[in-house]
C-alpha cells in the first residue's frame, strides 16, 4: 500500500464510504468494509478517522461538496440573471438525476443520526451545511448578477434548503424526471422575484 499525504487518505476513504454506504446502507457499512472498498487495511480506516461520527460527518460534507462544485459552476454569470439562477436549479436537478443513490443516502444519514443517541448533531451539521451552502450561493448570484434579497439572506437561504429536500425526496420517491422543466421554472420565478428582480 503506498503511503499517501493523510488529507488524500482521508479523501479517499471518505468516497469509499459514500460507495459502501449508497450500495449496502449505512447501517449495514463497517469500517472493515469501508477498508475492503478502498483496498486498505482497517487500522488504516482508524488512523484517519477516530469515530464513526467523524467518518459519517466527512461523508456528508464530502456529498455536499459534490454537488455545490456543479452548482457554483452552472451559476456563473449568463445573459440574464433569471438564466443564471435557473442553470443552478438545473444543475442540482440533473446531479440528483445522475446520482439518486448518493441523494438518498442524505436522506438515511439524516434518519441514523437522529435515532443514535449522541449522533443527533450530525443531522442538525448536515441542515446547517444546506443552510451555509445557501447563503454562499445567494452571495455569488447577488455579487454577479446586481440582485438584492428581499429577505434576509439567513432566512432565504433556510427556504431554499428546505424547498431543495422537499424536491429532492418527491424525485427519489415518484421518479418523475419528466415534470422537472415547470417546477424549476417556478421555482426559479419564485427565487428571482424574493431576490429582486
Amino acid at each position: 500500500m503506498a503511503r499517501m499525504p493523510s488529507a488524500e487518505r482521508r479523501a479517499q476513504l471518505t468516497e469509499a464510504a459514500i460507495r459502501a454506504m449508497t450500495r449496502d446502507g449505512v447501517a449495514r457499512t463497517t469500517t472493515r468494509s469501508i477498508a475492503a472498498e478502498a483496498g486498505v487495511s482497517l487500522s488504516v480506516v482508524h488512523y484517519c478517522f477516530d469515530s464513526k461520527q467523524a467518518l459519517l460527518e466527512a461523508v456528508i460534507e464530502a456529498i455536499t461538496a459534490h454537488y455545490v462544485s456543479v452548482v457554483k459552476e452552472a451559476i456563473r454569470p449568463k445573459p440574464t440573471p433569471r438564466e443564471t439562477i435557473r442553470a443552478g436549479f438545473q444543475a442540482y436537478w440533473d446531479h440528483v438525476c445522475a446520482q439518486p443513490g448518493e441523494h438518498m443516502l442524505t436522506y438515511e444519514l439524516t434518519q441514523y443520526a437522529l435515532r443514535r443517541p449522541g449522533f443527533e448533531h450530525l443531522a442538525r451539521r448536515q441542515y446547517a451545511m444546506y443552510r451555509d451552502t445557501y447563503e454562499e450561493l445567494i452571495r455569488q448570484l447577488s455579487h454577479d448578477t446586481g440582485l438584492v434579497p428581499r429577505v434576509p439572506v439567513a432566512v432565504l437561504a433556510g427556504y431554499l434548503a428546505a424547498m431543495t429536500d422537499g424536491l429532492t425526496l418527491a424525485l427519489l420517491v415518484l421518479g418523475d424526471e419528466k415534470s422537472a422543466a415547470g417546477i424549476l421554472d417556478m421555482i426559479t420565478d419564485h427565487v428571482q422575484g424574493l431576490m429582486g428582480t
